[in-house]
C-alpha cells in the first residue's frame, strides 16, 4: 500500500511539473548585420624584415599573387591591428584574414607556423631596400 501510494505521488508530482514551468518569450529574434567583414587569403610566402613581415598572398583561386607589407608595431602594440595566431601541428596552410569596418581597414590575424624554418618562412637580405614599403602604413587593402 505504501507502494502504491509512493508511486501515486510521484505520477502526481511529475505530471504536475509543467505547471509550475516558466514560459519563454515568444519573440523571434531580430537578424542583426554585424558592421564588420572579412577576407581570407592563403599565405604563399611570409618574409621577417626588420621592420615588418611582407606578405605574398594567393589572388582568389588562380595562380597570381599580390603582397602585403605590414609593420611590427602592429603586432607589438597591444591594441594594434595585428595579431598572429600559430598553428599547430597538421595539414592546415597559413592564412590571413582582413577585416574591415564599414567599408575601412580594422585589423588583421595571420595564421602562421610556428616552426620559421617551415616552407612559408623566409628572410629578407639586409642588402635589399624594403624599408620604403614599412614607412607610413597604417591600412591593408588585398587585391582580388
Amino acid at each position: 500500500m505504501k507502494k502504491v501510494l509512493l508511486l501515486l505521488a510521484l505520477v502526481v508530482f511529475f505530471q504536475g511539473m509543467p505547471l509550475f514551468a516558466q514560459t519563454a518569450p515568444q519573440t523571434i529574434p531580430q537578424f542583426v548585420e554585424s558592421d564588420y567583414f572579412y577576407h581570407s587569403v592563403t599565405i604563399e610566402r611570409i618574409y621577417i624584415h626588420r621592420l615588418g613581415y611582407m606578405v605574398i598572398y594567393r589572388k582568389g583561386s588562380s595562380n597570381q599573387f599580390a603582397t602585403a607589407y605590414m609593420p611590427h608595431s602592429w603586432f607589438t602594440e597591444a591594441s594594434g591591428p595585428g595579431e598572429i595566431l600559430y598553428l599547430g601541428a597538421g595539414r592546415e596552410w597559413p592564412s590571413m584574414t582582413v577585416y574591415y569596418r564599414d567599408g575601412s581597414f580594422s585589423h588583421v590575424r595571420l595564421r602562421v607556423r610556428r616552426n620559421k624554418l617551415h616552407e612559408t618562412w623566409g628572410v629578407i637580405p639586409l642588402n635589399i631596400d624594403f624599408d620604403q614599403h614599412f614607412l607610413d602604413v597604417d591600412s591593408l587593402v588585398l587585391e582580388h
